[in-house]
């Protein structure tokens, strides 16, 4: 089995629930962005030797949280050594508002694979568009680049919709399915 990292950080909790749902279908390893906007001891040596990374932040203000984007400027010595060149990589958010700018978030994610050399992993999941649609069905955002969620403001993590969860752990399982299917 390939070896996934799902990198992310989470202001409030529900993005930790998107990375748990997404790691556990993926057989992936979380690695928490801290609230500084920092890696734990050994968190970069993970991410190269990883064979696919998943990012993950919250929406904030229409793209991701800072703390995401002060990792993402340091990835920049792994871009210099073309360390990340060639590996997969996906993404997952989640905000607010049911819009809420969340695709920014996922096209920031997708810059910063292409900068690093990578292969995008889209969502691959049919939307759920149809009159008979509910909330908690799987993609009822009618995401394509990276699984989204919703989660009002006043909600805690707990009471995240299960078709975003849902959305997450099938993300993670395309996420796996295909570092196997390309050897990664």
């Amino acid at each position: 089995m390939s070896k996934i990292v799902v990198v992310y950080h989470s202001g409030y909790g529900h993005t930790q629930r998107m990375a748990q749902a997404v790691a556990q279908a993926a057989g992936a390893q979380l690695l928490v962005i801290d609230a500084d906007g920092n890696l734990p001891e050994g968190g970069w040596q993970l991410l190269a030797a990883a064979q696919a990374i998943v990012f993950g932040a919250p929406t904030y203000m229409g793209a991701p949280s800072w703390q995401f984007k002060k990792f993402a400027d340091a990835s920049s010595r792994a871009w210099i050594a073309q360390a990340w060149k060639d590996k997969l990589f996906a993404g997952f958010t989640n905000s607010a508002s049911v819009q809420g700018d969340k695709q920014c978030t996922l096209d920031y994610f997708y810059h910063l694979a292409m900068q690093h050399g990578g292969l995008w992993v889209g969502l691959g999941l049919l939307p759920s568009n149809t009159k008979a649609a509910q909330r908690n069905d799987v993609n009822w955002m009618g995401s394509f680049s990276g699984a989204m969620a919703v989660s009002p403001s006043d909600a805690s993590a707990g009471e995240m919709a299960a078709g975003d969860l849902e959305t997450a752990r099938q993300f993670g399982e395309r996420v796996a399915k295909t570092a196997a299917r390309l050897g990664q």
